[in-house]
């Protein structure tokens, strides 16, 4: 009971390291299931990067659609980072946190378009960014945005 007391900094300490763990990564593992089934509801909503024109008279409306989202990486996952960047190598850590923001981002301008009645999304473009306290300080990410944009065509039913 002594030996307890003397580290209960540290043992506090450590329940609190794996609970955050385990919390960042069942938030991490919720979120990839909704963008998963986001995915399969709006997979009819064609994207594409490439611009592109119509015949006269096909195109009932044109507008700008976008999706903005800003996810922050969990202090876990920083902390494998920064053992990454010591040993060299892939950051799978930073890899999921783009694939989220970037997945996210897209889904939101489609269900943006899809309120909007489209048919299809032309132009796409996509932009990600690091932002924070931390961004952009001895190379830390904080929280990275993705912003996808594109030009939501809704068809005439002729």
């Amino acid at each position: 009971m002594e030996i307890l007391l003397q580290n209960f900094d540290m043992i506090m300490f450590l329940t609190l390291m794996v609970i955050g763990y385990g919390m960042g990564t069942w938030a991490e593992k919720r979120h990839y299931r909704s963008i998963e089934q986001r995915e399969k509801e709006l997979i009819k909503l064609a994207v594409v990067t490439a611009e592109g024109s119509f015949p006269d008279g096909k195109v009932a409306d044109s507008t700008l659609v976008s999706g903005s989202v800003v996810i922050s990486i969990d202090y876990f996952k920083r902390l494998l980072a920064i053992l990454r960047n010591i040993f060299g190598g892939r950051v799978k850590s930073y890899e999921s946190l783009v694939d989220r923001a970037r997945r996210e981002a897209i889904l939101r301008m489609k269900e943006q378009a899809k309120e909007q009645g489209a048919g299809m999304i032309i132009n796409m473009r996509l932009e990600t960014a690091t932002i924070g306290r931390s961004a952009n300080k001895k190379k830390r990410v904080g929280s990275i945005e993705a912003f996808a944009y594109g030009t939501a065509i809704v068809m005439n039913k002729t």
